[in-house]
């Protein structure tokens, strides 16, 4: 064991109150349609091999709801970084909205290894825009859904 490591690795789950977050924000659609990037989509934000028509369960979309965090948990799991249960599901929300990727290389992220707590909660504000392209340039579109989306990941994040 390594100085410093503890000597227990907790591996947690995403909780009850994560699994309401991600499904308060992402929304339940019966019916495949597509996102703000233009991404089909259906249930509670599963995208794979999602196509025009689509159709889902309630039960379906459940069982691909659990299914696509479960990636994500593995991959914040894999860090093995301590973090309290609440600040794990703010951070599954964030990457399974976001992707694992953006929120690895995020200054958020981090933070969060080193421990700045605070200084973490901040970074979840810098995420609430999307790409778009006007008369072929690059801009920055503020969402709102994302501004309330990222607000509550943050108080989730902070709280005990």
């Amino acid at each position: 064991m390594q100085h410093g490591q503890s000597e227990m690795t907790v591996f947690y789950q995403y909780s009850d109150a994560g699994l309401a977050l991600t499904k308060r924000f992402e929304g339940l659609r019966l019916v495949a349609y597509q996102d703000s990037k233009g991404v089909w989509t259906i249930g509670y934000g599963h995208t794979k091999d999602v196509k025009k028509g689509d159709t889902c369960t309630r039960e379906q979309a459940e069982k691909w709801l659990f299914e696509d965090a479960q990636s994500v948990v593995a991959a914040i799991n894999a860090t093995c970084v301590p973090l309290s249960q609440n600040q794990f599901d703010a951070l599954v929300d964030f990457a399974f909205n976001l992707g694992v990727t953006a929120l690895f290389n995020s200054t958020l992220w981090r933070k969060v290894k080193i421990g700045d707590i605070i200084g973490a909660s901040e970074q979840f504000a810098r995420w609430n825009n999307i790409t778009i392209y006007v008369n072929g340039s690059k801009v920055l579109k503020q969402i709102d859904g994302l501004t309330k989306r990222r607000e509550a990941e943050r108080i989730l994040f902070l709280s005990r």
